[in-house]
């Protein structure tokens, strides 16, 4: 083989590029490109859903953070309620305890109020338990109901 014969070579194996497997790139079935371009459909229509699915999600997160804050704000307001009351009850006892004239008043007076303040803290303590597990089931039920109907429309 002279220098000649080796640059024709050379130069007939760049015309004739090769894939791998020795295949030549213009060979190629037409089977391999007509599942390219499937793939390239389904993968866009892949897409499509999921941008769809990603805005209904934002939408349903939106709808889920506003009754959250609305439940919130509920639950807040019911603590001041709770806080205005048990600042009223404790300067009535004080009212009612200046009055005592003896000792054993100011002990009876102090086991009633006591009474008084472990029951009523026990019913605000539950009120606020079932208005927290009423925000948290508003918040959250929807947002699992919505999820799943929209990753299922999305498969």
């Amino acid at each position: 083989m002279n220098d000649t014969n080796l640059d024709v070579e050379v130069n007939a194996n760049r015309s004739n590029p090769k894939l791998g497997f020795d295949m030549p790139l213009f060979a190629m079935p037409s089977i391999f490109s007509g599942i390219a371009e499937q793939n390239a459909v389904r993968a866009k229509e892949t897409c499509e859903k999921m941008k769809a699915a990603s805005s209904e999600i934002a939408d349903i997160l939106r709808e889920a953070y506003s009754t959250n804050t609305k439940g919130a704000a509920d639950y807040g307001a019911k603590v001041i309620e709770i806080s205005g009351f048990n600042a009223n009850s404790a300067f009535d006892f004080l009212t009612h305890l200046m009055g005592t004239k003896s000792l054993s008043e100011i002990i009876q007076l102090s086991a009633a109020q006591s009474r008084k303040s472990f029951e009523v803290t026990s019913a605000q303590n539950k009120e606020l338990w079932e208005l927290a597990q009423k925000v948290a089931t508003e918040t959250a039920e929807p947002i699992r109901k919505s999820f799943t109907r929209v990753l299922q429309k999305a498969a």
